[in-house]
C-alpha cells in the first residue's frame, strides 16, 4: 500500500514546476507539435526538451513523431481536472490571505 504514495508523489513531482504547468495548460485542447508549444510557452527549446522528456517519461504526455516533428498530447484528460481543482484551491487561499491582509491593515 505505501508504493501507491511514492507513485502519487512522484506523478504531483512531475506537475510541481511551472514549465510544465503551462505545457500542461497549452496541451488542455488539442495535441500541439514542439515548435507550437515553443510558441506559447516561453521558454527555450532545450528547457522545453528536457520538461517534455519528463513529462512523457512519468506519463503525463505521450509523444508521437512526425516526420521531423514530435506532438505531444496529454495521456488523459483528468490530468487538466487536477489541474484546475488545485487552481482553484489556491484561488480561494489568496481570496482568504487577502481577506486576512484586509483586517490587519
Amino acid at each position: 500500500m505505501e508504493e501507491i504514495y511514492g507513485l502519487h508523489a512522484e506523478v504531483c513531482k512531475t506537475l510541481a514546476n511551472p514549465v510544465r504547468l503551462m505545457i500542461i495548460n497549452a496541451l488542455r485542447n488539442k495535441k500541439l507539435c514542439a515548435s507550437e508549444l515553443l510558441g506559447k510557452v516561453k521558454t527555450n527549446k532545450v528547457i522545453l526538451s528536457q520538461h517534455m522528456s519528463l513529462l512523457v517519461e512519468q506519463g503525463v504526455v505521450t509523444a508521437e513523431r512526425k516526420g521531423r516533428n514530435v506532438c505531444y498530447e496529454l495521456s488523459d484528460p483528468d490530468i487538466i481536472k487536477a489541474c484546475d481543482i488545485m487552481r482553484k484551491i489556491l484561488i480561494k487561499k489568496l481570496k482568504r490571505d487577502k481577506a486576512l491582509l484586509e483586517k490587519i491593515k
